[in-house]
Protein backbone atom coordinates (compact mmCIF):
# COMPACT_ATOMS: atom_id res chain seq x y z
CA UNK A 1 0.00 0.00 0.00
CA UNK A 2 2.88 2.35 0.88
CA UNK A 3 4.55 1.61 -2.46
CA UNK A 4 1.28 2.29 -4.30
CA UNK A 5 0.86 5.60 -2.48
CA UNK A 6 4.40 6.54 -3.43
CA UNK A 7 3.71 5.85 -7.08
CA UNK A 8 0.54 7.93 -6.97
CA UNK A 9 2.41 10.81 -5.30
CA UNK A 10 5.19 10.60 -7.90
CA UNK A 11 2.65 10.69 -10.71
CA UNK A 12 0.91 13.72 -9.17
CA UNK A 13 4.22 15.57 -8.78
CA UNK A 14 5.15 14.69 -12.36
CA UNK A 15 1.79 15.92 -13.61
CA UNK A 16 2.15 19.13 -11.60
CA UNK A 17 5.60 19.71 -13.04
CA UNK A 18 4.37 19.32 -16.59
CA UNK A 19 1.36 21.55 -15.87
CA UNK A 20 3.62 24.30 -14.55
CA UNK A 21 5.97 23.84 -17.47
CA UNK A 22 3.06 23.91 -19.89
CA UNK A 23 3.55 27.63 -20.48
CA UNK A 24 6.71 26.84 -22.39
CA UNK A 25 5.60 23.62 -24.03
CA UNK A 26 2.31 21.74 -24.17
CA UNK A 27 2.44 18.12 -22.99
CA UNK A 28 0.56 15.20 -24.52
CA UNK A 29 0.38 11.66 -23.14
CA UNK A 30 0.23 8.96 -25.78
CA UNK A 31 -0.59 5.26 -25.27
CA UNK A 32 0.56 2.46 -27.57
CA UNK A 33 -1.46 -0.74 -27.18
CA UNK A 34 0.84 -3.77 -27.28
CA UNK A 35 0.35 -7.30 -25.88
CA UNK A 36 1.61 -9.43 -23.01
CA UNK A 37 5.03 -8.75 -21.50
CA UNK A 38 6.19 -12.21 -22.63
CA UNK A 39 5.74 -11.35 -26.31
CA UNK A 40 7.33 -8.96 -28.79
CA UNK A 41 4.67 -6.25 -28.97
CA UNK A 42 5.41 -4.90 -25.50
CA UNK A 43 9.18 -4.38 -25.90
CA UNK A 44 8.67 -3.04 -29.43
CA UNK A 45 5.93 -0.70 -28.19
CA UNK A 46 8.26 0.47 -25.43
CA UNK A 47 11.01 1.02 -28.01
CA UNK A 48 8.74 3.05 -30.31
CA UNK A 49 7.55 5.07 -27.31
CA UNK A 50 11.15 6.01 -26.52
CA UNK A 51 11.76 6.98 -30.14
CA UNK A 52 8.76 9.30 -30.52
CA UNK A 53 8.79 10.84 -27.02
CA UNK A 54 10.36 14.21 -26.30
CA UNK A 55 9.43 15.35 -22.78
CA UNK A 56 9.79 18.98 -21.73
CA UNK A 57 13.35 19.78 -20.74
CA UNK A 58 14.94 17.28 -23.12
CA UNK A 59 18.08 18.30 -24.96
CA UNK A 60 17.61 19.36 -28.57
CA UNK A 61 17.85 16.66 -31.22
CA UNK A 62 20.86 18.27 -32.93
CA UNK A 63 22.62 18.42 -29.56
CA UNK A 64 22.37 14.67 -29.03
CA UNK A 65 19.01 14.77 -27.26
CA UNK A 66 15.60 13.38 -28.11
CA UNK A 67 14.46 13.50 -31.73
CA UNK A 68 10.86 12.72 -30.84
CA UNK A 69 7.78 14.93 -30.96
CA UNK A 70 8.18 17.98 -28.69
CA UNK A 71 6.00 17.66 -25.58
CA UNK A 72 4.97 14.06 -26.34
CA UNK A 73 5.27 11.41 -23.64
CA UNK A 74 4.47 8.00 -25.08
CA UNK A 75 4.07 4.76 -23.11
CA UNK A 76 3.50 1.11 -24.01
CA UNK A 77 0.35 -0.40 -22.54
CA UNK A 78 -0.11 -4.15 -22.09
CA UNK A 79 -3.25 -5.56 -23.72
CA UNK A 80 -4.65 -8.86 -24.98
CA UNK A 81 -3.12 -8.24 -28.41
CA UNK A 82 -4.16 -7.36 -31.97
CA UNK A 83 -7.94 -7.57 -31.78
CA UNK A 84 -8.01 -5.79 -28.43
CA UNK A 85 -5.75 -3.05 -29.83
CA UNK A 86 -7.96 -2.61 -32.89
CA UNK A 87 -10.96 -2.21 -30.61
CA UNK A 88 -9.08 0.16 -28.29
CA UNK A 89 -8.00 2.39 -31.18
CA UNK A 90 -11.50 2.37 -32.64
CA UNK A 91 -13.16 3.14 -29.29
CA UNK A 92 -10.68 5.84 -28.32
CA UNK A 93 -9.28 3.88 -25.36
CA UNK A 94 -5.84 3.85 -27.03
CA UNK A 95 -4.16 6.52 -29.14
CA UNK A 96 -2.40 3.89 -31.25
CA UNK A 97 -1.65 0.18 -31.18
CA UNK A 98 0.25 -2.68 -32.76
CA UNK A 99 -1.67 -5.33 -34.67
CA UNK A 100 -1.18 -8.15 -37.14
CA UNK A 101 -1.64 -7.22 -40.79
CA UNK A 102 -4.25 -9.92 -41.36
CA UNK A 103 -6.35 -8.72 -38.43
CA UNK A 104 -6.04 -5.07 -39.52
CA UNK A 105 -7.32 -5.72 -43.02
CA UNK A 106 -10.07 -8.07 -41.79
CA UNK A 107 -11.28 -5.43 -39.32
CA UNK A 108 -11.23 -2.65 -41.89
CA UNK A 109 -13.04 -4.66 -44.57
CA UNK A 110 -15.35 -6.66 -42.30
CA UNK A 111 -14.01 -9.97 -43.59
CA UNK A 112 -12.44 -13.07 -42.07
CA UNK A 113 -12.82 -13.07 -38.30
CA UNK A 114 -14.75 -9.80 -38.59
CA UNK A 115 -17.27 -11.19 -41.09
CA UNK A 116 -20.00 -11.37 -38.45
CA UNK A 117 -18.81 -8.31 -36.57
CA UNK A 118 -19.13 -4.61 -37.20
CA UNK A 119 -16.25 -3.51 -39.48
CA UNK A 120 -13.81 -0.80 -38.39
CA UNK A 121 -13.75 1.66 -41.33
CA UNK A 122 -11.94 4.35 -39.30
CA UNK A 123 -8.86 2.16 -38.92
CA UNK A 124 -5.70 3.62 -40.46
CA UNK A 125 -2.05 2.56 -40.69
CA UNK A 126 1.07 4.53 -39.78
CA UNK A 127 3.64 1.95 -40.89
CA UNK A 128 4.41 -1.69 -41.51
CA UNK A 129 7.00 -2.69 -38.91
CA UNK A 130 8.37 -6.26 -38.95
CA UNK A 131 7.38 -9.90 -39.58
CA UNK A 132 5.77 -12.04 -36.87
CA UNK A 133 6.38 -15.77 -36.91
CA UNK A 134 4.01 -18.50 -35.80
CA UNK A 135 5.61 -20.34 -32.89
CA UNK A 136 3.95 -23.72 -32.32
CA UNK A 137 5.57 -24.73 -29.06
CA UNK A 138 5.29 -28.36 -27.95
CA UNK A 139 6.35 -29.95 -24.69
CA UNK A 140 9.00 -32.61 -25.00
CA UNK A 141 7.53 -35.96 -24.06
CA UNK A 142 4.00 -35.00 -25.09
CA UNK A 143 4.16 -37.21 -28.19
CA UNK A 144 3.53 -34.39 -30.67
CA UNK A 145 5.45 -34.73 -33.93
CA UNK A 146 2.96 -33.21 -36.40
CA UNK A 147 0.12 -30.71 -36.20
CA UNK A 148 -2.41 -33.54 -36.48
CA UNK A 149 -0.90 -34.99 -33.28
CA UNK A 150 -2.45 -32.03 -31.41
CA UNK A 151 -5.73 -33.94 -31.45
CA UNK A 152 -6.79 -34.75 -27.90
CA UNK A 153 -3.90 -32.76 -26.41
CA UNK A 154 -4.07 -29.85 -23.99
CA UNK A 155 -3.29 -26.89 -26.27
CA UNK A 156 -3.40 -23.16 -25.56
CA UNK A 157 -4.68 -21.06 -28.46
CA UNK A 158 -4.22 -17.82 -26.47
CA UNK A 159 -6.90 -15.52 -25.08
CA UNK A 160 -9.95 -14.01 -26.83
CA UNK A 161 -8.94 -10.69 -28.38
CA UNK A 162 -5.54 -11.89 -29.55
CA UNK A 163 -4.45 -12.30 -33.14
CA UNK A 164 -2.67 -15.51 -32.14
CA UNK A 165 -5.99 -17.13 -31.25
CA UNK A 166 -7.42 -16.49 -34.71
CA UNK A 167 -4.21 -17.64 -36.41
CA UNK A 168 -4.21 -20.85 -34.37
CA UNK A 169 -7.78 -21.66 -35.38
CA UNK A 170 -7.07 -20.91 -39.05
CA UNK A 171 -3.95 -23.06 -39.13
CA UNK A 172 -5.55 -25.98 -37.28
CA UNK A 173 -8.52 -25.86 -39.64
CA UNK A 174 -6.22 -26.21 -42.65
CA UNK A 175 -4.94 -29.44 -41.06
CA UNK A 176 -8.46 -30.72 -40.39
CA UNK A 177 -8.62 -29.81 -36.70
CA UNK A 178 -11.02 -27.61 -34.74
CA UNK A 179 -11.23 -26.44 -31.14
CA UNK A 180 -13.42 -29.48 -30.44
CA UNK A 181 -10.60 -31.82 -31.48
CA UNK A 182 -8.21 -30.52 -28.83
CA UNK A 183 -8.44 -29.83 -25.13
CA UNK A 184 -8.41 -26.07 -25.78
CA UNK A 185 -6.94 -23.76 -23.16
CA UNK A 186 -7.34 -19.96 -23.27
CA UNK A 187 -4.30 -18.43 -21.58
CA UNK A 188 -1.71 -15.88 -22.66
CA UNK A 189 1.94 -16.70 -23.19
CA UNK A 190 2.93 -15.81 -19.61
CA UNK A 191 0.53 -18.37 -18.19
CA UNK A 192 1.38 -20.90 -20.90
CA UNK A 193 5.02 -20.82 -19.78
CA UNK A 194 4.02 -21.58 -16.18
CA UNK A 195 1.80 -24.46 -17.27
CA UNK A 196 4.53 -25.87 -19.50
CA UNK A 197 7.10 -25.72 -16.71
CA UNK A 198 4.68 -27.67 -14.50
CA UNK A 199 3.95 -30.23 -17.28
CA UNK A 200 0.29 -29.13 -17.31
CA UNK A 201 0.21 -28.06 -20.98
CA UNK A 202 1.13 -30.01 -24.10
CA UNK A 203 1.44 -27.20 -26.65
CA UNK A 204 0.68 -23.56 -27.33
CA UNK A 205 0.54 -21.20 -30.26
CA UNK A 206 2.23 -17.82 -30.10
CA UNK A 207 2.59 -15.37 -32.99
CA UNK A 208 5.41 -12.91 -32.40
CA UNK A 209 8.70 -11.72 -33.83
CA UNK A 210 11.53 -13.92 -32.65
CA UNK A 211 13.25 -14.13 -30.24
CA UNK A 212 10.33 -14.35 -27.81
CA UNK A 213 10.98 -14.28 -24.06
CA UNK A 214 8.36 -16.94 -23.35
CA UNK A 215 9.89 -19.40 -25.80
CA UNK A 216 13.46 -18.59 -24.75
CA UNK A 217 12.65 -19.37 -21.12
CA UNK A 218 11.25 -22.78 -22.00
CA UNK A 219 14.06 -23.58 -24.44
CA UNK A 220 16.65 -22.67 -21.82
CA UNK A 221 14.95 -25.14 -19.48
CA UNK A 222 15.09 -27.85 -22.16
CA UNK A 223 11.32 -28.30 -22.00
CA UNK A 224 10.19 -27.72 -25.57
CA UNK A 225 10.52 -28.12 -29.30
CA UNK A 226 9.10 -25.97 -32.09
CA UNK A 227 6.80 -27.82 -34.47
CA UNK A 228 7.38 -27.19 -38.21
CA UNK A 229 4.53 -25.72 -40.24
CA UNK A 230 5.49 -26.60 -43.79
CA UNK A 231 4.76 -28.83 -46.76
CA UNK A 232 1.87 -28.91 -49.22
CA UNK A 233 -0.80 -27.99 -46.68
CA UNK A 234 1.16 -24.95 -45.52
CA UNK A 235 1.83 -23.85 -49.11
CA UNK A 236 -1.86 -24.12 -49.96
CA UNK A 237 -2.73 -22.24 -46.78
CA UNK A 238 -0.45 -19.34 -47.77
CA UNK A 239 -1.95 -19.29 -51.27
CA UNK A 240 -5.43 -18.96 -49.77
CA UNK A 241 -4.47 -16.44 -47.07
CA UNK A 242 -2.56 -13.60 -48.70
CA UNK A 243 -1.48 -11.96 -45.45
CA UNK A 244 0.64 -14.96 -44.51
CA UNK A 245 4.06 -15.80 -45.89
CA UNK A 246 6.45 -18.72 -45.63
CA UNK A 247 9.12 -18.06 -43.00
CA UNK A 248 11.88 -19.71 -41.01
CA UNK A 249 13.06 -19.39 -37.42
CA UNK A 250 16.87 -19.71 -37.66
CA UNK A 251 18.91 -22.29 -35.79
CA UNK A 252 20.24 -20.93 -32.51
CA UNK A 253 17.41 -18.45 -32.05
CA UNK A 254 16.38 -20.59 -29.10
CA UNK A 255 18.84 -22.69 -27.09
CA UNK A 256 19.20 -26.21 -28.43
CA UNK A 257 16.68 -25.81 -31.25
CA UNK A 258 17.45 -26.23 -34.96
CA UNK A 259 16.00 -24.08 -37.73
CA UNK A 260 12.22 -24.49 -38.04
CA UNK A 261 10.07 -23.68 -41.09
CA UNK A 262 6.90 -21.82 -40.21
CA UNK A 263 4.47 -19.13 -41.35
CA UNK A 264 4.47 -15.39 -40.68
CA UNK A 265 2.28 -12.29 -40.78
CA UNK A 266 3.41 -8.67 -40.31
CA UNK A 267 3.07 -6.15 -37.50
CA UNK A 268 1.45 -2.84 -38.37
CA UNK A 269 1.23 0.35 -36.32
CA UNK A 270 -2.41 1.49 -36.35
CA UNK A 271 -4.32 4.61 -35.43
CA UNK A 272 -7.83 6.04 -35.73
CA UNK A 273 -8.58 8.14 -38.81
CA UNK A 274 -9.82 10.91 -36.50
CA UNK A 275 -6.44 11.49 -34.86
CA UNK A 276 -4.97 14.91 -35.60
CA UNK A 277 -3.15 14.88 -38.94
CA UNK A 278 -0.28 17.05 -37.73
CA UNK A 279 0.37 14.81 -34.72
CA UNK A 280 0.46 11.66 -36.85
CA UNK A 281 2.76 13.42 -39.31
CA UNK A 282 5.12 14.34 -36.47
CA UNK A 283 5.21 10.85 -34.91
CA UNK A 284 5.78 9.28 -38.35
CA UNK A 285 8.65 11.67 -38.99
CA UNK A 286 10.07 10.93 -35.53
CA UNK A 287 9.92 7.18 -36.10
CA UNK A 288 12.02 7.49 -39.25
CA UNK A 289 14.33 10.29 -38.08
CA UNK A 290 17.91 9.24 -39.04
CA UNK A 291 19.16 9.96 -35.52
CA UNK A 292 16.66 7.45 -34.10
CA UNK A 293 18.06 4.63 -36.22
CA UNK A 294 20.53 3.59 -33.51
CA UNK A 295 17.69 3.26 -30.98
CA UNK A 296 15.77 0.91 -33.26
CA UNK A 297 18.87 -1.11 -34.13
CA UNK A 298 19.94 -1.63 -30.52
CA UNK A 299 16.62 -1.63 -28.67
CA UNK A 300 15.38 -5.09 -29.75
CA UNK A 301 16.25 -7.77 -32.29
CA UNK A 302 13.11 -6.92 -34.29
CA UNK A 303 13.91 -3.22 -34.13
CA UNK A 304 16.57 -3.82 -36.77
CA UNK A 305 13.79 -4.92 -39.16
CA UNK A 306 11.76 -1.72 -38.67
CA UNK A 307 13.02 0.05 -41.77
CA UNK A 308 11.77 2.91 -43.90
CA UNK A 309 12.20 0.92 -47.12
CA UNK A 310 9.61 -1.64 -45.91
CA UNK A 311 7.28 0.84 -44.19
CA UNK A 312 4.57 0.39 -46.82
CA UNK A 313 5.03 -3.33 -47.54
CA UNK A 314 1.79 -5.29 -47.25
CA UNK A 315 -0.23 -2.21 -46.26
CA UNK A 316 -3.63 -2.57 -47.92
CA UNK A 317 -5.61 -0.69 -45.27
CA UNK A 318 -5.50 3.10 -45.91
CA UNK A 319 -2.66 5.11 -44.44
CA UNK A 320 -3.52 7.90 -42.02
CA UNK A 321 -3.33 11.24 -43.90
CA UNK A 322 -0.56 12.46 -41.57
CA UNK A 323 1.58 9.41 -42.31
CA UNK A 324 0.78 9.58 -46.02
CA UNK A 325 1.90 13.23 -46.09
CA UNK A 326 5.27 12.29 -44.65
CA UNK A 327 5.77 9.41 -47.11
CA UNK A 328 4.87 11.69 -50.03
CA UNK A 329 7.33 14.32 -48.85
CA UNK A 330 10.22 11.87 -48.86
CA UNK A 331 9.14 10.34 -52.17
CA UNK A 332 8.25 6.75 -51.27
CA UNK A 333 4.52 7.29 -51.76
CA UNK A 334 3.13 8.66 -55.00
CA UNK A 335 -0.45 9.27 -56.05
Amino acid sequence: MLKQSGLILSFCLLTAFFTISGNAQDVSFFRIGTGSTAGTYYPIGTLIASVISNPPGSRACDEGGSCGVPGLIATAQTTRGSIANIKGVNDGDLETGLAQSDMVQAAYAGTGVYKNKKPVPELRVIANLYPEDVHLVVRRGAGIKTIKDLKGKKVSIDVPGSGTRENAKQIMKSYGLSENDINAVSVNADKAVSLMLDDKLDAFFFVAGYPVTAVSELADAGKIDLLPISGDIAQKFVANHKYYSVSNIPAGTYKGLDAVPTLAVSTQWIVNANMDEELVYEITRALWHPRNRHLLDHGHAKGKLIRLETALDGVSTPLHPGAARYYREIGILTD
